[in-house]
Parts: structure tokens; sequence; C-alpha cells
């Protein structure tokens, strides 16, 4: 098949690929914002079984009978289907677990239109795709494109030669580009926001993900100087930091994937001070904390008073997977002045239940952080005792409306050091919050 190839052409070789297996086709798809649509529905006409393998799926791909969902990282478009095969991975080392346990037969991604001397990008989406492509390519298998000219020529793992496809599709309709949408901002986020800003000082290395708490962040960042960015991803804050003079401009920016509007987009094609790299790279926790005050900055679905962190399932019901945060989690503490900061609202409004639990009866998705932010204030843990940590999440990270009952659940953990100065039990003592 020609590099350069119609979609006729390569339903095709789809079809002659799953006649030839005579096994449902293994294919790996970029996921995130930066799905191959076209190639997606294609696969979907040509081939009747697909194990399909996607980071953070969105909604809208084939949910038919004859696909089953293969994922470490559930996203919306996986969320709640019965057919899931859900494996269990820090994304770090998802490309291992994809060349010893899901050596793919396909690749799908998107790419930017070729440059000048007909190479092409992965542009915002480099994440596990080199390593699947890799493995891929030496099984045998194929590895597709789409080009669209809205994808950004970005340089680092994202580049490609002609030779690294087998198939590239340059009339696939373009994307709907509408990007990412920023959530509404509440006080009880940009509270958290305040909380957490405080914390960063100029030369800190930042670690920001997407959301409401990551947008409150970032704009109340750019007095500082000299940031540095390694991250698993950016997004449309970033343009806040650069704007501003913020950050470092002897230090390049290094992120793995992207998600953002047009603007975000702009900034990142053909821009020499960004490197999109392969997540071995990014997401190696000695990497992240070869960086000088190395500041992760997450967020969690539930924290104990152990500060034990679940950031996947909500009750029994898997809702995300471990995804990076344990890779930085870990790589942040371990940095010359780093600290992991986990933010978090100390009310699920949605759900009418509390932030901070007594003790997770899930899964953990990380632990022992540097503090825990919520609305209500700022909780301390690195280098205290454990019934410290616990009074500290109580005192200064719960809601006060479960605060009582959190210092109940605490004396029944073994924490009874930790419990409120108002409500002690004779012969033993109680510790000033501080």
């Amino acid at each position: 098949m020609s590099p350069i190839a119609s979609s006729s052409s390569v339903s095709a070789a789809l079809r002659r690929l799953a006649h030839d297996l005579d096994r449902p086709v293994r294919v790996v798809v970029g996921g995130n914002a930066a799905v191959p649509w076209t190639l997606v529905r294609l696969l979907d006409e040509a081939v009747p079984e697909v194990e399909l393998f996607m980071l953070n799926a969105p909604r809208g791909i084939p949910t038919r009978v004859g696909v089953r969902h293969v994922t470490p990282f559930v996203g919306p478009g996986m969320r709640g289907q019965a057919d899931l095969s859900y494996l269990p991975a820090r994304l770090s080392h998802v490309p291992t677990l994809i060349a010893r346990r899901f050596v793919p037969d396909v690749v799908l991604v998107t790419v930017s239109a070729p440059n000048g001397v007909g190479a092409f990008s992965l542009g915002a989406e480099v994440n596990i795709l080199p390593a699947a492509m890799e493995v891929c390519r030496a099984g045998g298998g194929l590895v597709l494109a789409e080009a669209h000219a809205e994808v950004p020529f970005t340089y680092g793992d994202a580049e490609l030669g002609a030779d690294d496809l087998d198939a590239v599709l340059l009339d696939a309709p373009a994307p709907d580009g509408s990007g990412h949408q920023p959530p509404p901002v509440s006080a009880d986020v940009e509270a958290i926001g305040d909380h957490v800003s405080r914390r960063v000082s100029s030369g800190a290395t930042l670690q920001l993900g997407i959301g409401a708490i990551p947008d409150a962040v970032v704009p109340r960042l750019t007095n500082r100087k000299r940031l540095g960015v390694w991250s698993e991803m950016v997004s449309d804050g970033i343009l806040h930091l650069d704007d501003a003079g913020a950050l470092d401009r002897d230090r390049e920016v290094i992120a793995s994937f992207a998600v953002g509007g047009p603007r975000l987009m702009g900034w990142l094609h053909e821009n020499r001070r960004v490197r999109m790299l392969r997540t071995e790279v990014v997401n190696d926790p000695g990497r992240i904390a070869a960086n000088p005050l190395m500041t992760s900055i997450n967020t969690a679905l539930s924290v104990d008073l152990f500060d034990q962190a679940n950031g996947s399932h909500v009750g029994s019901r898997l809702h995300s997977g471990f995804g990076g945060q344990c890779d930085f989690v870990v790589g942040a503490m371990d940095s010359p002045g780093g600290q992991a900061i986990l933010a978090v609202r100390s009310w699920h409004p949605r759900a009418n239940v509390s932030a901070i639990v007594g003790l997770l009866e899930g899964p953990v998705t990380s632990f022992q952080h540097s503090a825990v932010v919520t609305e209500q204030g700022v909780a301390d843990i690195m280098g205290w005792d454990a019934q410290a940590q616990a009074r500290h999440l109580i005192e200064h990270a719960a809601h006060p409306s479960v605060r009582a009952e959190l210092w109940e659940e605490a004396r029944e953990l073994g924490l009874g050091g930790a419990q409120s100065p108002q409500r002690g039990k004779a012969g033993i003592p109680c510790l000033s919050a501080t």
C-alpha cells in the first residue's frame, strides 16, 4: 500500500488483515482529543471483530456487538460498557503492557499535514503511540494515519517520516475543532486555586492536568518567573503563563499530549520551545525527579485519613484508572525541593458526599503527598506522623459538616491522638491542630 492512500484502499487492507488473522483484530487507537475518526469509521465498517485499545476514549467510538473495549484508563466512550476489559496500570507501565500483553495488529493515529520535506507529526497526542507503533510494525501489523491541517506539527517523539506509516489519508474530513471547553469555575474551585498557587514559587517545574482546578491555579501563577513545565499533558492554561512571560525561555516545555482550543494548537505548531515526548520518558519518575522544585498538582475522587487517594473508582464502579498520578507523585516527592499536591473539593455536590473519608474501601491511586488542598484550607502531610496527618485532614481539608464523624472514625482506626481537642477522652492525649 502506498503511504498516501484512499479510504477504499485502507478498507481493503483492513478486510484482508481481518481475513488472514481469523480472530479479533487487536487495534490501538489514539485517544483523548486526537481520535482519528475517519479511520475508526473505516475500521468499524471493515472488521467484524475488534479488540479496541484506547486511553480516555471519548463518546462516539464503536460500541456494537463484536467490539471489545480494552483500556488502562477509562474515558466517557468506554465507561459503563459491559464488555470492558480494564487493565490496571500506571501510565509509565502501559508501553510495556502493550509490548507484552496487547501486541497490536493495527495502530490508528491522527497526524499533521506533511511539512516541506514530507515528514509528519503526531501533533498533540504522542503518549503511548510511538511504543504501540514500533511493536505493531515489528510484528508485521499496519500503522495507519489520517492527516489534518488543524493538527500542529510538533517536535520530539512526535516527528514521523513517511516510512513510519503504512498509509496516510489526506482527504479525511476535518475534526469539528471545538477543542477543550473550560468548565465553569465555582467559588470553591477558585479558593482551591488560590491555596495551591500560594505554594508554587518562581523557578518551579509544573505538572498540571486538565479541569476546573488547574484552570483556577494557572492564572494565579502569571507573576512567577522562570517556571518550567514537565507534564503528562498541557492545556489552554499554559498560554496564560507564556503570555505573561512566566515561563523560563531557556527550558523546553515537555509534555506527552495536549488538549485545548485552536489558539493552543497554533501555539504548539512548529514551536521549537516545546517537545512532545513518549510516555516512557515523560512519566518516568526518575526523569520527573530530575526537575528542580517539581510541583505535581493532581486531583482525586476521595482521600482517607491515612492520606490514601482514590482517583479511579466511584464506590465499586470504575470511573477512570491510575493514569500518571502515581508517576508524578513519586517523581515530585523525590525532586530537590519538590512537592506533590492533591487538590480536591471537600464535598461532591452531585453525589452529596464528603471527599475526605475515614478509610478508602476501594483501590488506592496514590498516597503520602506533600499536602491535600480543598476550599477549606491546606492539610500538610509530609513530615507529620499519622495522627497529625489525620488531624490536619479533618481540621483543614474536610467539610465542617463531617468533621465530628471523622473524629469518631479516626479513633476507631487507631488514630486516637488525632482526635478533636473538644472531644478528647480521659487518658488519651489531645493534640491541638497546627
